[in-house]
Parts: structure tokens; C-alpha cells; sequence
């Protein structure tokens, strides 16, 4: 029998409640067909709201689930219902999975010729496979030395450019004059510079640079009256200063474009802010002295400068390696990323180049927060060395960073998926303590197994302890789960009626042994609605007066309720429209 290695709560983490719960009913009505595995790629057609099935496909390793992907057209949180219906049924009835060959299995059946004739096939039906397929064979980066660059055989039209900025800052201007308090400007203006990064992307810096220079213009010479209404430029200016600073690295420069460039820039510089980074890699192109040194592997603790290091080196840094990557120039790269203490993209690339074991040994000394080993980690995973994944995942849960929960847990599923259990329940531990919620909850409780009446105590103290904003919908859910009622009461007495629904579900809960605390909570929160005088909120003060009431019956008290109504309709009596709610028979 096939043995998954993924679990129904992984299924209920990587989805919203909601998808969930159809995907389940999906599952129930049989609505998941044809569901094959071909290696390790699941492969399903599931029904739903469109005419033709919906295609899932879900790839795994051994550490579980890698990726899961659907045809539908679902873009919110998580999964969608058609990926969890498919898993299961997966996890449910594993006899349903029909185990098919692998496309290296089939093809292996094959012999050349066969093999010519089916691409030849599968192209005379879908004529735009040609183009991928030549893409594939011609994807073998040309080396370093070769210098080879996009070549654009026409040029570059920069009057439309021009046109769009000079409308985009009209437009901005337009909407700051009728009062406008959003950013007019930056969203559009990055999707400009976009476009010219593209042509640097794509190696072609001096296309880029013609974009650039009619972007930058038509800012200088409209920007003042933006200003005039206190449009912020700054984040525009970085992302011009940043794409400038690529364009120059990625294009081909005589020495006199280079002195017009530095005029340019130093006089935009004058007009709208800092392209000091611009300037810099203007200057240094790819022939600085100290920079040609790294890059043949002279490493000294200066790096890549002759002296101290300016504040943008690290972003200058980033966007040279962004460059040797796409020029293949991997020594190249590993020597700055190295020289310029970049350890994430020195760790990875060693990773994504097949040397795991290199990888694995630098990792060991040169990370320092969590957010190196997460992408080390993930690289590995995606060159197959799970087992070193793992590794690295343990130990950099240790280290500091921001990353804590999402790294957490996915530490927490590939070392269930690789039979860790420990550190499964350490990682998953650490996931509910940076984001306590439920399903992270229950999910360390069945980690824990036997063991949680140890781990209990743990968990349940850094609950109370968080101070998060975000954290009353979790600590209601799991109080209210494990029947502590007190300290459920204590997240929600002082909340504000905006959380009337957490509110109501832990006044339900303590009805039967806190109901005096259920009729005072209850009736201040509607009685400050009906004191407030605002007739379109008075049902929500009904509806708390009915928690009242059913406490005060469960105390075995009805006079003292009918007491207390009277009370309510004599102070209001003037309040025609509160007058036949109070007197309504679901009240009496």
C-alpha cells in the first residue's frame, strides 16, 4: 500500500476553514476522479462549478508535500477546495490511487527514433510546444566568456515613455487637488520602471537606459508640482536609483556615454534625490580594481571597496549578483557574495549549483539568523538532499530572526513527512509560540502523543503571556477547547462589543457556571447600546439582553429578570422602536 507522508492537519493548516470543510463535502460526494501517481506527482480531476473537471496536481518528496496546484481559478488564502477534496481522498481511500508510470518510464520505453516521432506528434497537435521545446534546448547558459548580450534590432522609442509619466504625474496631481489622502503615484510609476528593468533582465541594459533617461526626465521636469502637494518622491526615486544602478551594469558603455550619464545623473540628483548608487556603479562599471580582485577570489575583510563600505553597498552588492547569475558567472558570483557577507545567496547558490556538502560545511559557520537557513533549507529541498534539509532546518531554528512561525512550520512538516517526531514537535512548538492559534494547538497535541499532559502547561503559559492583538480569536478557541473557562472570561470581559461573536460563544460556554459574570457583562454592553440612544444598534442590545435572560433563568431567577425588564421598559419608554423589541416574547 502506498504510504503518504502528510497528514489531515497539514491539509487543515495549508487551507482556509472554509475551503476545508467544501473540499471535504467534495470528497464525501465523490466528486475526485482519476486520481493516478506517477512518482512522486499525484494527479486528480475533481469537479466543480465549471463544465469541464479541474485539474489537481500535487508533487511530494519525502518530506511530504512540496507543491499543490489546481486549474480553478482560486486566489485567496491557502489551498483551495479541490486540492484538500483530492488529499483527502488520498489519506481516506489510498486503494482509489491508480500508480502509473513515470514520463521517464515511458520514455524509456522508447527507443530514439520513437521518441523523435512522438515530440513530432504532440507538435503537429499543439504547434506552440515547438517554441518551448526549442527554449529547452537552447537553455545551456553560454560561458562567462563568451560576453554575449541581448541584442535589440530596433530602437527604443522614448516619446511615449515620456507621454505615460508626464500622465501618470498629471493624473496624480488631479487626484491630490480633490483631497485624495492615497499614494497617486508610486504604484504606477514602479510598473514604468518595471518595464525598463525587463530589458536589463533580459541583458539588454542600454534599452533600458534609453526607458530610464525618458523616465527620469519627465519626473524632473513635472516633479515640483507634485511637491506642491506634499507628494512623497522617496519611493520613487529608489526604485529609479535602483534600476539605473542595474541598467548601467548590464549595458555596453563607451567612455563618452559614460561622462553624459554621469552629467545626467548628477543633475537629476540636484533636482529629485540620491543617485548615489547610480553614480558609484557608473564609476566602478565591472573594471574597479578592488572589485576585479573578489571576483578572481582575493578576499580581504574590505570586500569589494578600497575603504569603508557606503550605506547602499549591500543593495549594489545584490543587484551584481543578480547579474553574474543571469550570466552564469557562478565563481564570480560565490567570490562577491562571500566578499560582501552575503551569506544567504552564498549559501544557496553553492546549494543550487549540486555542491550540498560545501553547502551544508559553510552553513555550519557563516549563518547567523533564521532567514539564511530557511532559504538554504528550501534550496536543498528543491536539489533533493531532504535529509539536509532537515539538518540545516534544526539547526536554525535557534538562531534569531523574523521568519519564526512560517519556518516553523514548515520545518514541523517536512520532519513529520521524514518520520522526525521530535523535531517535528520542537518545531511545531516554536511555530504556536511565535503565532499562537488553534490548529497549530492540536496539531503539537497529537505530535505530543502520550507526552502532552508535559507540554500542555508550556503552551497554555505562553498563551496567556502573549500580548498580541491578534491573538484573543486563539486564546478563546483554546481556553473554551479545554474548558477553562476563567481564563476565558478574562480574554473577553473588557473587549470591545466589536467582538460580539468571541464574546457570545464564551457567555454560552459560561452560562452554566459563571452565570452571574454572563448578566452583568451582558447587560453593561446593552445598556450602554440603549443609554447611547442609537435606534439602528439597538438589536444588538437585544441580543446581548437575551444572554442576560438565559442566565438569569438557568440561576433559576425569572422574577429577578422580569424585574429587570420592566426596569428597562419604564427608563425607555419613549424609545418607540427599542419599546417593541423589549416587549418582544422572546424576552418574557
Amino acid at each position: 500500500m502506498l504510504t503518504l507522508n502528510f497528514t489531515e492537519a497539514v491539509l487543515r493548516r495549508h487551507a482556509t476553514t472554509q475551503s476545508f470543510n467544501r473540499g471535504e463535502a467534495y470528497a464525501k460526494l465523490g466528486a475526485v476522479a482519476s486520481l493516478t501517481l506517477r512518482g512522486q506527482v499525484l494527479q486528480a480531476e475533481v469537479e466543480g462549478s465549471d463544465v469541464q473537471p479541474y485539474r489537481v496536481t500535487v508533487q511530494f518528496d519525502e518530506g511530504g508535500i512540496t507543491t499543490a496546484d489546481c486549474t480553478c481559478e482560486y486566489s485567496f488564502e491557502g489551498w483551495c477546495k479541490h486540492i484538500v477534496a483530492m488529499l483527502l481522498v488520498c489519506l481516506r481511500q489510498p486503494n482509489t490511487i491508480e500508480p502509473r508510470p513515470t514520463l521517464a518510464q515511458l520514455l524509456d520505453r522508447l527507443n530514439p527514433l520513437q521518441t523523435q516521432q512522438l515530440l513530432q506528434t504532440l507538435v503537429d497537435r499543439n504547434p506552440e510546444l515547438i517554441d518551448e521545446i526549442d527554449q529547452h534546448i537552447n537553455s545551456t547558459p553560454k560561458p562567462a566568456s563568451s560576453g554575449a548580450k541581448a541584442v535589440r534590432r530596433t530602437e527604443i522609442d522614448p516619446a511615449p515613455v515620456r507621454r505615460r509619466v508626464r500622465q501618470i504625474i498629471r493624473d496624480g496631481i488631479r487626484d491630490l487637488e480633490n483631497g485624495s489622502e492615497e499614494d497617486p503615484i508610486t504604484e504606477d510609476m514602479e510598473e514604468v520602471i518595471q518595464d525598463a528593468q525587463a530589458f536589463s533582465e533580459s541583458g539588454d541594459g542600454n534599452s533600458a537606459i534609453v526607458m530610464l533617461e525618458a523616465i527620469t526626465q519627465a519626473c524632473a521636469e513635472d516633479w515640483s508640482d507634485l511637491e506642491d502637494y506634499g507628494a512623497d518622491s522617496e519611493a520613487t526615486i529608489a526604485a529609479l536609483n535602483e534600476a539605473w544602478t542595474e541598467a548601467i551594469l548590464s549595458a555596453e558603455l563607451t567612455p563618452e556615454q559614460v561622462v553624459d550619464l554621469q552629467v545626467e545623473l548628477e543633475s537629476w540628483q540636484d533636482q529629485l534625490g540620491s543617485f548615489e548608487m547610480s553614480l558609484e556603479a557608473l564609476r566602478q562599471g565591472w573594471t574597479d580594481p578592488p572589485l576585479l580582485r573578489v571576483l578572481r577570489g582575493e578576499i580581504s575583510e574590505l570586500g569589494s571597496w578600497e575603504g569603508d563600505a557606503p550605506d547602499y553597498a549591500d543593495d549594489l552588492a545584490l543587484i551584481r549578483l543578480r547579474i553574474l547569475d543571469r550570466q552564469a558567472r557562478h565563481d564570480e558570483y560565490l567570490y562577491l557574495a562571500e566578499a560582501e557577507g552575503q551569506t544567504q545567496c552564498y549559501l544557496t547558490m553553492l546549494a543550487q549549483l549540486g555542491r550540498i556538502a560545501e553547502a551544508v560545511s559553510a552553513a555550519q559557520t557563516n549563518m547567523s539568523v533564521m532567514e539564511e537557513a530557511f532559504a538554504l533549507a528550501k534550496t536543498l529541498r528543491d536539489q533533493n538532499a531532504v535529509p539536509e534539509a532537515s539538518e540545516i532546518a534544526q539547526a536554525g531554528l535557534s538562531l534569531p530572526g523574523h521568519c519564526g512561525y512560517d519556518f516553523a512550520t514548515w520545518t514541523s512538516d517536512l520532519a513529520q513527512g521524514l518520520g522526525q517526531p521530535d523535531l517535528a514537535l520542537r518545531a511545531g512548538t516554536i511555530a504556536f509560540s511565535n503565532r499562537p492559534n488553534f490548529a497549530d494547538y492540536c496539531r503539537v497535541e497529537a505530535l505530543a502523543g502520550s507526552d502532552w499532559t508535559t507540554h500542555k502547561p508550556e503552551l497554555l503559559a505562553r498563551l496567556r503571556a502573549s500580548q498580541s492583538w491578534d491573538t484573543t480569536q486563539a486564546k478563546v478557541d483554546i481556553f473554551l477547547h479545554e474548558g477553562l473557562i476563567e481564563d476565558a472570561i478574562s480574554v473577553v470581559s473588557d473587549q470591545s462589543s466589536y467582538q460580539s461573536v468571541l464574546i457570545q460563544r464564551v457567555m454560552d460556554a459560561a452560562m452554566a457556571s459563571h452565570s452571574s459574570w454572563v448578566i452583568e457583562n451582558a447587560r453593561r454592553r446593552a445598556e450602554s447600546i440603549m443609554d447611547a440612544k442609537k435606534a439602528e444598534h439597538y438589536g444588538h442590545a437585544i441580543e446581548w439582553l437575551k444572554k442576560a435572560r438565559a442566565a438569569y433563568l438557568h440561576l433559576e431567577n425569572r422574577a429577578e429578570w422580569v424585574t429587570y425588564r420592566t426596569q428597562l421598559v419604564q427608563t425607555h419608554a419613549r424609545k418607540h422602536k427599542l419599546m417593541g423589541l423589549l416587549k418582544h416574547r422572546d424576552l418574557d
